[in-house]
């Protein structure tokens, strides 16, 4: 009984044995096709890593110590080159699952029951180990040697460089006008050292009528602003030299204005302050200057201080100051003596009658006005930045 026992069992495993090598075959089979991109690949990876080395040593120099060389490198050589530079397990990295994805397993080898179905294998590179592929820049041209151009006494004429498709700017200049030199000695009594008043004086010439007396009167605000700020910029300039203690008459004199004006358009008592001292300084160095006299008389009536300006403005006067008698004017009517007032206007008229601005301001009196300068403003064009 047992020998037909062995025998049957021994019958029966021969006869699974054909099986067992068939599916055993059939597996390494699969293995076999599984593997073979990822062989390609490597082989792919390896071949593109010889070339780029054979590449990358052929790019010429682009260094030279006499001139300054342009070169264009080829697009295959700076790709190879830019490629190079990535390391060696990246580039497997990448290449892997784009071959494996690129190949199909075939669908009609069936897999044995306990095989497991192939797997990409992982990567073991960080994130921050990967390093993207750079792009690549596309080169046109040719090398060019760039070269100076000629040198004349003016600079370097474009129109006949390199540059010959540029166009030439075209500059059209348009209501020129010229302001005269001034200069005026710094110290009194030293002609060596002068200062250039220039701009200076046709600053004060041109905003004179709007801001010489009180009340100031512009034809816009934005006038009125920007006169405020140039007489900021212009006093604190002069400044320096005005107070020097040898400062000539002429200095003085401009200062005197320049903060006259300013205490006019209510930039603060320090103008009053400065344009008193300025204007006493001038006449004890010239005492018979009819615009020192009339300056100082102005701006103490102005003030307030009708008697003590009186005497400046009648010594004006008596110098051939035109201005001081209207100043003088102006004071009698502030002083409730209006009548006083309009005759010396009136015989002003009768020595300028030409002068128109005397007869607008009997016209104001006659109205019942108190400030014979408030006036039509002259239009005056004052820059901002000027």
């Amino acid at each position: 009984m047992k020998a037909i026992n062995q025998s049957t069992l021994s019958a029966r495993s021969s006869s699974k044995s054909p099986k067992l090598a068939t599916l055993t075959a059939l597996a390494t089979a699969c293995a076999m096709l599984l593997s073979a991109p990822v062989n390609a690949a490597e082989t792919n990876a390896a071949t593109d890593a010889a070339k780029t080395d054979t590449t990358a040593t052929s790019v010429p120099s682009a260094m030279d110590s006499s001139k300054r060389v342009i070169r264009l490198a080829r697009p295959t050589a700076a790709s190879t080159a830019q490629e190079g530079t990535l390391p060696t397990a990246a580039v497997t990295a990448n290449t892997q699952p784009t071959d494996l994805q690129s190949t199909s397993v075939p669908q009609s080898a069936p897999l044995p029951n306990n095989a497991q179905p192939y797997r990409a294998p992982m990567s073991t590179l960080q994130p921050q180990d990967v390093v993207p592929a750079p792009k690549i820049p596309e080169f046109t041209g040719t090398t060019r040697v760039y070269e100076p151009g000629p040198l004349t006494a003016t600079g370097v004429d474009l129109r006949s460089g390199q540059l010959a498709n540029i166009p030439t700017p075209q500059v059209q200049l348009s209501d020129v006008s010229f302001v005269p030199t001034v200069l005026i000695p710094q110290q009194n009594g030293n002609n060596n050292d002068q200062l250039d008043v220039s701009l200076l004086d046709d600053f004060i010439e041109d905003v004179s009528p709007n801001a010489r007396h009180y009340p100031p009167n512009f034809p816009n605000r934005s006038q009125r602003h920007y006169t405020r700020e140039k007489i900021k910029v212009l006093a604190e300039w002069i400044q320096p030299y005005a107070e020097s203690p040898n400062a000539s008459y002429d200095v003085l004199i401009r200062a005197a204005k320049l903060n006259g004006m300013g205490r006019n358009l209510d930039l603060g008592s320090d103008y009053t302050i400065r344009g008193g001292k300025y204007v006493d300084r001038a006449i004890k160095l010239q005492p018979d200057s009819g615009e020192a006299n009339f300056l100082y008389g102005m701006m103490l009536s102005e003030g307030g201080g009708f008697k003590e300006g009186q005497k400046y403005l009648d010594r004006a006067v008596s110098l051939g100051y035109t201005e001081a008698e209207q100043s003088l004017a102006q004071s009698d009517l502030l002083s409730d003596r209006r009548d006083n007032a309009l005759e010396r206007l009136r015989r002003l008229e009768q020595k300028n009658p030409n002068n128109d601005i005397i007869r607008q301001q009997i016209k104001l009196i006659e109205e019942g006005k108190f400030y014979i300068w408030d006036i039509p403003a002259p239009d005056i064009n004052v820059k901002p930045s000027a």
